[in-house]
């Protein structure tokens, strides 16, 4: 059984310490991560004037785009940890949009009142949740009614080799054990229909979900290693468990792996993410 609480407080830690790399990558994931925020933002048909809520906004997007979408609406941005939310109110004021406001959370319970928001969004944070209905539960509550949440999820590891290149490597060659099927990771809500059951037992309805597709091109295996090691707790986690030896060893067995990707000079690795949509 999850504690809910040890996880948000590991979580937090996790994603405090690895805000520095999000920022130095940022504009290389935004453009990895822009397809999906679009389809979120069309997703919940937003409106000038709109109060908007973007849950697990990281550092700023799509809640940015949203917020420079509606101009005299409002747009707050919510995440656990609190160095990342500095770095998406950094991004609000540089490019000087004013609706935007995120703010840190203590845990999973939104702080406001029931039936507040016209939209909101979610882009690969509900899987991290201790309990993801409990999450999605929280998300109707301060939804307006006759309005719409948009949350993405990465569908099958097969489908992700942007992840599961280094991930497969590491786990293997540090003999890492599996995760319970309902741990907080990426491929939590990877099976299909799972983001549209979750939706209709919290009484969403006319609940769509797409998969969509996508390519990210890293410049080198080396480049492919840098990013990942700053952005993704787990994959450090597990590597700090490794001397310096075993550590090159790894290294240069990612290496091998990606240039299996090789395409045209660069690292080419597939992504593919659910979308869905529902109306409470």
């Amino acid at each position: 059984m999850i504690d809910s609480h040890q996880l948000r407080e590991q979580q937090r830690h996790a994603w405090n310490t690895f805000s520095p790399g999000w920022k130095k990558w940022d504009e290389f994931f935004m453009g990895f991560f822009r397809p999906i925020g679009e389809k979120l933002v069309e997703f919940v048909d937003l409106r000038d004037g709109y109060q908007v809520l973007d849950i697990s906004t990281g550092t700023g997007e799509p809640g940015l785009t949203a917020a420079s979408k509606i101009p005299k609406g409002k747009v707050f941005g919510t995440d656990i940890a609190q160095d990342m939310v500095r770095v998406a109110n950094e991004h609000a004021r540089e490019r000087a949009i004013k609706n935007y406001e995120a703010i840190a959370l203590k845990d999973e319970h939104q702080p406001f009142p029931n039936d507040f928001f016209d939209a909101i969004m979610c882009r690969f944070g509900i899987m991290y949740f201790p309990s993801v209905s409990e999450g999605v539960r929280e998300m109707v509550r301060v939804l307006k009614p006759d309005h719409k949440i948009a949350l993405s999820a990465w569908t099958e590891p097969a489908k992700n080799s942007w992840a599961t290149t280094i991930g497969n490597v590491i786990n293997t060659m540090l003999s890492v054990p599996p995760l319970p099927p309902d741990a907080p990771t990426p491929f939590r809500c990877a099976k299909l229909g799972t983001l549209t059951q979750l939706f209709k037992d919290a009484g969403l309805e006319d609940v769509q979900e797409i998969e969509i597709k996508g390519h990210i091109a890293f410049d080198s295996p080396e480049h492919y290693w840098d990013v990942m090691t700053a952005v993704a707790p787990p994959l450090v986690q597990a590597l700090s468990e490794a001397d310096d030896a075993k550590r090159r060893e790894i290294q240069q067995t990612v290496f091998e792996a990606a240039k299996k990707y090789e395409s045209q000079g660069k690292i080419v690795f597939d992504w593919s993410s659910w979308v869905a949509v529902g109306v409470k």
